[in-house]
């Protein structure tokens, strides 16, 4: 569509000058036509110009994301010292990206038996869903030796649970999910754009920056019956508090009791504890009592393996049979959604996990990096504890696990972090402590007390 608006510069139109130049002769008329594209003025002139209405004008712009725009900000600051704490992504003790050398050692191996490109099958590689799955529940678990699970290789753990919300809303669509207050920023928006209704579980207590156990129950029990429970496998996003095994017992007695179903997100199996089987108790401890549950799982932080988006959805169902059609409807809604899942990862995760000789050597990278973060976690505790003049409690840093810390900084504290201190970090408080250094945690450290402090 285009419409077009005349500008009047002088006396003479420009088809009124260039039609005198007939009078004139040939030569005058290239003369006044070369005056005239030279932008010189004789008369009165009316030129159209064609104005192009988009037909995205009633398109707005979309702020930032919350944690990927963080990264954005950090990287236009020229400061020295600026810290990005933001996005979730581990880094060495020099604060640079790290590959793992076990992914180095899958990925030679793919070269050495010259693997092709092919597309893979809907469901993805067969060998990365059966050691995904072992990995999850346990080898000798039940719910794998009778053929119960139905998994399908996806697109990380963003991917995964996409589909399996896409999979809510079209077999469940009067149900309800409910997420934790707070939550990983994504969450909301996946059942948001698969149009599953969600609702809010009380989790985090402001006031013992713990977690709030009571509250959680409450509100659970209060859910209407067969609704979706979303829990974080373990090291809770953003908070980094997780239940007690003692406490993971009880929320299952209570699913159990009101026929909910547990939606596991677990996007840090052994890099939370530095043990697989450790951080994926809680999901083995709903497993072992035969309730159906739902399980997203991803590879970008145990592994490394960000940009591969490397991640599964698993279904654990009553019966084999369930478990097939369940498959078949979660390919079905995959095939128009993105056809079929990278190959890259999911050859490099089939290689760790199915080598003996490679996976061992991967759970001691996994230690190695679980152990630094914790290191940095107690650095920072004791560099607070010893600056703070005020001796507040700050061993809720300390309780906490994973990569990230709620510092309980609210988000005009958390402002002053980054325009004072060049701090980037989410506005809800939290750090992630897999982008310090222990050399860093002085600086972090003085920064937090002058923000809880001076600003209200």
């Amino acid at each position: 569509m285009a419409s077009s608006t005349m500008l009047s510069t002088g006396r003479s139109s420009p088809a009124a000058f260039m039609g005198n130049t007939k009078k004139l002769g040939p030569a005058a008329g290239r003369r006044g036509r070369d005056f005239f594209l030279k932008g010189k003025n004789f008369g009165r002139v009316r030129m159209a110009v064609a104005v192009n209405v988009s037909r995205f004008e009633g398109v707005s712009m979309a702020p930032p994301d919350p944690i990927l725009g963080v990264s954005e900000a950090f990287r236009t600051d020229t400061s020295d010292v600026k810290l990005n704490l933001g996005v979730g992504a581990y880094r060495t003790e020099e604060l640079q990206p790290y590959v793992l050398n076990v992914v180095k050692k899958a990925e030679n191996l793919m070269l050495e038996r010259g693997e092709n490109k092919e597309y893979l099958p809907i469901e993805g590689l067969a060998a990365f869903n059966k050691v995904t799955a072992e990995l999850l529940f346990g080898a000798d678990s039940p719910v794998i030796k009778q053929g119960r699970v139905a998994t399908v290789q996806s697109l990380s753990g963003t991917g995964s649970l996409r589909l399996a919300a896409a999979f809510i809303q079209r077999y469940f669509p009067d149900a309800k999910v409910l997420i934790s207050s707070p939550t990983w920023g994504n969450h909301k928006n996946i059942f948001n754009d698969a149009r599953v209704p969600w609702a809010e579980y009380r989790y985090y207590d402001p006031r013992t920056v713990g977690l709030d156990f009571e509250g959680m129950l409450e509100d659970i029990e209060a859910a209407q019956d067969g609704s979706f429970i979303l829990l974080h496998g373990c090291a809770h996003n953003p908070t980094g508090i997780d239940p007690t095994p003692e406490q993971w017992a009880k929320i299952a007695d209570l699913i159990e009791e009101k026929n909910h179903i547990p939606f596991f997100d677990v996007a840090y199996q052994g890099f939370a504890s530095g043990s697989l089987d450790v951080d994926a108790s809680s999901v083995r401890t709903f497993g072992s009592r035969g309730l159906e549950l739902f399980v997203a799982q991803s590879y970008s932080k145990n592994l490394g393996l960000y940009s591969e988006r490397i991640g599964a959805i698993n279904v654990v169902c009553s019966s084999p049979d369930a478990a097939a059609r369940v498959k078949s409807q979660l390919k079905r809604i995959a095939r128009p959604m993105y056809s079929n899942p990278p190959v890259h990862g999911a050859r490099i995760v089939a290689n760790v996990v199915g080598d003996p000789s490679l996976f061992n050597e991967w759970k001691q990278e996994m230690e190695l990096m679980a152990g630094r973060i914790k290191n940095v976690r107690q650095r920072l505790f004791d560099n607070l504890s010893e600056k703070d003049n005020n001796q507040k409690d700050w061993s809720f840093i300390l309780r906490q696990i994973g990569m990230f810390s709620y510092t309980g900084l609210n988000k005009a504290q958390s402002d002053n972090m980054t325009d004072k201190w060049h701090v980037y970090m989410t506005k809800d408080g939290r750090i992630s402590l897999a982008g310090l250094s222990l050399a860093k945690c002085e600086y972090l450290a003085e920064a937090i007390i002058d923000s809880f402090y001076k600003v209200s």
